[in-house]
């Protein structure tokens, strides 16, 4: 079994996906968190380049590296909120989030190894037109994604109230 430049550059890149998404979730400093929420967004939109996207990789860029991010930072520079927002953990906190961190882990090894990637099916250096895309995207049949689609409304509604909450007052 031959590993190719692109898997390597895939493997890469989402390891250093997850990489910032646990700095994002771990620093106390929230503009570092945007900043590293920043870096897994344009990780985000490579792997659609990777995998031969281009036209949802620069939605990705445009949209939610652009957008979402400069709502953050605007709102933390407008609230002028550089405190420190490390909270301390007790024991019971952190066993529950190691061993749910390792169960997902495993599940997700489990889909790799049993199911196989998508590279197997798209043929490689062809640009699928964006029409296909969106079918795909919100289709019920296999190989058809709404629930990825309802996921991502789910995170647009989560970082507006996020938003919300940060720059409005504290009383």
């Amino acid at each position: 079994m031959e590993i190719t430049l692109q898997e390597i550059v895939f493997y890469v890149v989402a390891a250093a996906i997850a990489v910032f998404s646990v700095l994002a979730v771990t620093t106390g400093k929230i503009l570092r968190a945007a900043t590293y929420l920043l870096f897994v967004l344009f990780g985000t939109g490579a792997i659609y380049g990777v995998l031969g996207y281009t036209f949802l990789g620069a939605v990705q860029l445009m949209v939610y590296a652009g957008g979402i991010v400069v709502l953050y930072v605007f709102s933390i520079l407008l609230t002028q909120s550089d405190k420190n927002m490390k909270y301390p953990i007790n024991r019971g906190k952190l066993i529950s989030v190691l061993l749910t961190t390792l169960i997902g882990a495993a599940l997700v090894l489990f889909l790799i190894f049993t199911n196989g990637f998508a590279l197997n099916i798209i043929p490689q250096g062809v640009e699928l037109p964006a029409r296909e895309i969106g079918l795909a995207l919100i289709g019920t049949e296999k190989y058809q994604f709404v629930l990825p689609f309802e996921v991502v409304s789910i995170l647009l509604l989560a970082c507006m109230i996020g938003a919300i909450l940060i720059a409005r007052k504290q009383k």
